[in-house]
C-alpha cells in the first residue's frame, strides 16, 4: 500500500538530494540520485534495502552528520543549506536523536551518568531536574534497577536501552536509529525493539529505522526501501494506525 498524501509542515523534508563521493577525481560516484523523502511527527518509518543501497548515507545525511551534494533538505521547515557549522551543531542537538548499532556507551560512566551526558556536553553541568529526568527515561525502558550499573555489568539489549534513552534525554522530535538491533540476538532485537514502540507510543516521538530485519521493517508503520541510490517503495505496512475519519 503506497504512503497517502500528507497535508502540512513536515518534520523532515528532503527533494532531489544527491550525494557524491570524490568529486572531480577519475573515481568519482553517486550513490544518492535526486531522492525526495518526507516525515511527519510521529511517524515510525522503516528504512530498508541491500547492503550499498545508500541507506546509511541517507541516515547521515538526515542527521547532520555529512552534508549532500546538491537538493535541498528542511527539518521544520528550516533549510539547512543555509546554516553555518554552530548553527547546524544547535539544531541536530535541539531537533535529532541517534541510536546507532554498537551503542558507544562510555565505560568508565554509569548508566544514569551516560544518559546525562548530553546535558553535560549541552550546559557543562546536570541539574537535579534534568537527572531525574535521566532516571524517569531508564525506569520507563525498564532499568530501574540498573542506574548505578557500568556498561559491563549490563546485557548487550540492556546497553541498547540505555543508549536509547540517552538519545531521548533532550527530547527530540526525531530519533534516527541505524541498525539499533544489529548487533543484538533475537530475544534482545525483540526487547530493544519493543522499547523504540513503546517511546513512539507514549511521547509521540518520530522514528527512522533502519533495519536489514524483515521481521522489524513488518512492525514499523511505514517502510521506505532504498535500492541503488533511489527509493524503490514507500507504503504503509498492517502495522500503520488506522487513519482517523
Amino acid at each position: 500500500m503506497a504512503a497517502a498524501p500528507r497535508n502540512g509542515q513536515p518534520l523532515i523534508a528532503l527533494g532531489d538530494v544527491r550525494k557524491s563521493y570524490n568529486i572531480g577525481q577519475p573515481n568519482e560516484a553517486e550513490v544518492l540520485h535526486g531522492l525526495s523523502l518526507r516525515v511527519d511527527s510521529g511517524e515510525f518509518v522503516a528504512l530498508i534495502g541491500p547492503s550499498g543501497s545508500g541507506k546509511s548515507t541517507l541516515l547521515n545525511i538526515v542527521g547532520l552528520l555529512e552534508p549532500m551534494t546538491s537538493g535541498q533538505y528542511l527539518i521544520q521547515g528550516e533549510e539547512v543549506q543555509t546554516l553555518d557549522d554552530k548553527a547546524l551543531t544547535l539544531r541536530r542537538r535541539g531537533t535529532l536523536g541517534f541510536v546507532f548499532q554498537f551503542h558507544h556507551l562510555l565505560p568508565a560512566f554509569s548508566a544514569l551518568e551516560n544518559v546525562t551526558m548530553p546535558f553535560l556536553i549541552r550546559d557543562g553541568s546536570v541539574s537535579s531536574k534534568q537527572r531525574e529526568h535521566a532516571r524517569a527515561l531508564l525506569d520507563a525502558v525498564g532499568l530501574s534497577n540498573a542506574m548505578v550499573k557500568l556498561p559491563s555489568e549490563l546485557s548487550g539489549g540492556m546497553q541498547q536501552r540505555v543508549a536509547i534513552a540517552r538519545a531521548l534525554v533532550l527530547d527530540p522530535p526525531l530519533v534516527l536509529a541505524d541498525e539499533p538491533t544489529g548487533n543484538l540476538d533475537t530475544a534482545s532485537s525483540d526487547e530493544v525493539f519493543v522499547q523504540l514502540r513503546r517511546m513512539h507510543a507514549e511521547r509521540g516521538t518520530s522514528f527512522v529505522v533502519v533495519t536489514h530485519d524483515p521481521r522489524l521493517a513488518a512492525r514499523c508503520d511505514r517502510v521506505v526501501e532504498l535500492v541503488d541510490g533511489a527509493i524503490a517503495r514507500d507504503a504503509v505496512t498492517l502495522a500503520a494506525p488506522a487513519a482517523a475519519g
